[in-house]
């Protein structure tokens, strides 16, 4: 199923700013950022409401393959232009002056029909002396293009990079994870368990790959898996699983915009194949919908498989609101935006906390009182009420952990498996417990809200990357909540390990010995 675009949501496809002059004339592009189309025919260009010629119309569609509009149109076929591809109409016509100019564009794509593209767009002269990173249209991950850009780095600094040109992959293989690729990080990994893992997913032990600069973080968490493991191993469990996109609309009023929820809540079994007819993953389980003021602020929660989804699930709202916009006959909408900031990506946020971003996680283990007591130097008591104490300095600050450096581990493992380390500011959410059982052992258990992890997409199948996933046996479909649930684990060994050395005064002693302080 396809979706129909909304003429508010074909006004998206244009890309603001590329209208400029060229020698023979001018030219601006479009985008595709509906779905995979064919374009079939092209009607007619209009610049501030003079009508083209289609002879004075060509359409560049990227390598080297420029079309002149009368040959595009004999050609029965049509030109596919896949999700996130641009084309670049070029004009042969008077060079526009600076300012404000209006942009039509009539054509007609498969399977959406005959589209109208209408916006508006500016000439802004740009300075010729403006410093440029040298790129290679053709192909920017070639050596060519790669050494231009290091000689360029190091004569605009003035330094010699001897590190940062060594890598051992193919550049290419960096095409829609990197721009203007110039070198590497190198970014020490140390080896932490092997973990010890009773999972629904995770069973077995595994080896922890953890990518640090921070001395102390491997050995803590190392010490910290140690005791799990003489203690049984850690219990983990996938509880949750949602990824969000957010659109707001606008109304003119409050009941408005409280009529269209009704609306949505009503069509929810419209609206669900609608969205998932982007993707043979995604799948939409709810929609919650907020109001404020005169604003709808609608929470698309989608399964994503093993990607984390979060262009999946925006392509897929994105066909979603395109048929809303379309079949809404309540009070006009006014304005349309794909993301609200209620989503709260790349943020930590209470709405992940109580709601779920990604997969809602569990980890859990109960700590023996002699282990507890000859490997940490703490008993359980002294760890809960210590646990108590930061309660109140958690809460007083407004944090969203209440545990000690759920971070440390999560960003070590997120940057050696290929993670996208920003969503660390979502994933960091913890609510810690612990209590002292009847026996007089520790209960310790960790819940991570908001883990955002996958093993399928993004940076996970990049050289290095791909092999840490592979030493913790999560490549291959079906594997991101044995992920998940390795990663909770590592999580609960820091948090047992650093509460431990602050309650038993050795967390100083501890960097001073292995970290860097002098």
């Amino acid at each position: 199923m396809i979706f129909t675009p909304s003429p508010m949501l074909l006004k998206l496809l244009y890309t603001r700013g590329s209208l400029h002059n060229t020698p023979e004339g001018v030219a601006f592009s479009i985008k595709n950022r509906l779905d995979t189309v064919r374009i079939t025919r092209i009607d007619a260009v209009l610049i501030d409401g003079q009508r083209l010629g289609l002879e004075q119309i060509a359409l560049d569609l990227g390598n080297g393959d420029v079309r002149p509009a009368t040959v595009f149109n004999a050609d029965s076929a049509g030109y596919e232009l896949p999700v996130g591809q641009a084309a670049t109409f070029h004009l042969v016509t008077e060079h526009l002056k600076e300012g404000i100019h209006k942009v039509c564009v009539q054509f007609a794509a498969d399977p959406f029909g005959d589209l109208n593209v209408e916006v508006e767009d500016a000439i802004v002269n740009q300075s010729a002396s403006r410093t440029r990173i040298p790129r290679q249209d053709q192909d920017d991950y070639s050596e060519a293009a790669i050494q231009a850009r290091q000689r360029f780095a190091e004569e605009f600094s003035g330094q010699e990079f001897k590190h940062l040109k060594h890598y051992s992959f193919d550049a290419h293989d960096l095409q829609g994870n990197c721009e203007h690729f110039t070198g590497v990080a190198q970014i020490p990994v140390g080896l932490a368990g092997p973990l010890t893992v009773n999972g629904e997913h995770a069973q077995g032990d595994f080896l922890i790959p953890m990518a640090t600069t921070e001395g102390t973080l491997v050995a803590s968490y190392n010490r910290g898996i140690q005791v799990l493991n003489l203690c049984g191993g850690v219990k983990c469990t996938v509880i949750g699983d949602a990824m969000q996109r957010a659109p707001v609309f606008v109304f003119d009023d409050a009941r408005g915009a409280r009529d269209f929820g009704k609306w949505v809540e009503e069509e929810i079994d419209k609206i669900r194949p609608e969205a998932e007819s982007t993707s043979r993953v995604a799948k939409l389980q709810y929609i919650d919908t907020y109001l404020s003021n005169k604003f709808a602020y609608l929470r698309f929660n989608f399964s994503t498989g093993d990607a984390a989804g979060q262009n999946m699930v925006g392509r897929a709202t994105f066909a979603a609101c395109s048929w809303i916009l379309e079949n809404y006959k309540g009070a006009p909408i006014r304005h349309f935006y794909l993301e609200s900031n209620f989503a709260t990506d790349k943020k930590a946020s209470q709405i992940n906390v109580m709601r779920t971003r990604g997969k809602r996680v569990v980890a859990e283990c109960v700590i023996k009182r002699d282990i507890l007591q000859q490997r940490m130097r703490v008993t359980p008591e002294q760890l809960a009420y210590h646990g108590q104490v930061s309660n109140v300095g958690a809460f007083l600050s407004g944090a969203n952990n209440n545990g000690a450096h759920s971070a440390n581990g999560i960003t070590a493992l997120f940057i050696a498996t290929g993670q996208d380390v920003a969503n660390v500011s979502e994933s960091s959410a913890g609510v810690l417990y612990s209590e002292v059982t009847k026996e007089g052992d520790l209960y310790l258990s960790i819940t991570i809200p908001s883990l955002i992890v996958a093993t399928h997409g993004g940076g996970t199948g990049l050289a290095t990357q791909n092999e840490c996933l592979r030493m913790l046996g999560c490549v291959g479909r079906g594997t991101v909540n044995k992920f998940a649930e390795i990663v909770a684990g590592v999580v609960l060994a820091g948090e047992l390990s650093l509460g431990s050395a602050i309650s038993s005064s050795d967390w100083v002693s501890s960097h001073e010995q292995y970290g860097r302080n002098r």
